[in-house]
């Protein structure tokens, strides 16, 4: 048997499936493992190039791995996808991702740390809970325009309202919704509590992280797409130039091209779309206050919004601090 110098591993939560090819492609070895017998597998393993799908705990498997030696890549599942033959099975998948990951131009996806997974938790946890308290308060609004009540738009003027309804014994509701209302109400109140928690939380791994506070340098960059944007980007080292970001982001345009001829759409919108949203609110923000200031950048964005209008101005901008935000992390430096 030749010298296995690549392995592609098939992840999964209890069984892993390997392949083990040798400099030639040639399969050599073919094996699995139970999720206790893998490290101790790999670590008699001579090391080689190590490719796994980026899914779930592959970042851990690939911080595992890569303290015994080996070299692991990490592949997104649709480049993977096209190096499959044949009927989908674990070996198959497992066959797909050797193949892929020896490819001069695939591309990986860079292996977060255990602290950029923290604040990716965070964040997520925290995106959730506002899905939530959104969804629960667009509930009770439903329910109270049954009974020919509206409410007006805007956070404050709900929550103001709905204590007045539930003081309110002449409001016209009956005893029974009553009870409902005020049950949903403290839900909503424990939802917003979870969030100010978050929040607190996140406000606190900003201070403390120092690509995080270069991050807030940037025009249209807080708390919340600071740390978003660094749980997504990391060090920036998985990507080579600002404008694989934003394209990774969906910041750019679709191409439909052929015959010489350059056909560009709207933007893409691949990739990860909390994070796309958040860059849009920010680039927003900075759009609307752009005409009272004179820098560089605000000039800039009032020329691009006569001659191309607000909407598409406030995408340019988005691509541009998506940008900016990788030449921020990858040289280490500050707006």
């Amino acid at each position: 048997m030749r010298e296995i110098t690549t392995i592609g591993m098939d992840l999964a939560k209890n069984v892993f499936h390997v392949i083990g090819c040798d400099a030639r492609g040639k399969v050599q070895l073919r094996k699995q493992l139970r999720r206790h017998q893998v490290l101790a597998w790999f670590a008699r393993l001579k090391p080689c190039r190590v490719g796994m799908e980026a899914c779930a705990s592959s970042h851990y498997w690939g911080r595992e791995l890569r303290k015994l030696g080996h070299e692991v890549k990490l592949i997104a599942a649709q480049h993977v996808k096209a190096f499959l033959r044949g009927n989908k099975n674990d070996y198959n998948d497992a066959l797909a991702i050797a193949e892929a990951v020896v490819r001069p131009e695939m591309r990986f996806v860079a292996i977060k740390s255990a602290q950029e997974q923290d604040i990716q938790a965070l964040c997520r946890l925290r995106e959730q809970r506002v899905k939530e308290c959104t969804a629960l308060g667009n509930q009770i609004r439903g329910l109270l325009g049954e009974y020919g009540i509206s409410i007006r738009k805007g956070k404050a003027g709900f929550k103001r309202r709905v204590v007045e309804l539930l003081e309110d014994a002449d409001s016209g509701l009956s005893d029974r919704f009553r009870r409902l209302l005020r049950e949903a109400w403290h839900q909503y109140q424990e939802l917003e509590a979870h969030l100010q928690a978050y929040d607190q939380e996140l406000a606190r791994v900003v201070r403390e992280n120092e690509a995080c506070q270069r991050l807030q340098t940037i025009p249209g960059f807080g708390p919340v797409v600071a740390s978003v944007f660094f749980s997504r980007i990391g060090s920036g080292e998985g990507f080579r130039r600002g404008r694989e970001v934003s394209a990774a982001l969906g910041l750019v345009p679709r191409q439909h091209s052929s015959g010489g001829k350059e056909v560009l759409l709207g933007i893409s919108k691949r990739g990860d779309r909390y994070l796309r949203g958040l860059l849009i609110h920010g680039a927003r923000a900075v759009v609307a206050r752009a005409g009272s200031k004179r820098d560089r950048l605000s000039r800039w964005v009032m020329t691009l919004v006569a001659r191309r209008g607000h909407n598409k101005a406030v995408v340019a901008l988005a691509n541009k601090m998506a940008r900016m935000g990788w030449a921020v992390l990858a040289h280490k430096t500050a707006c």
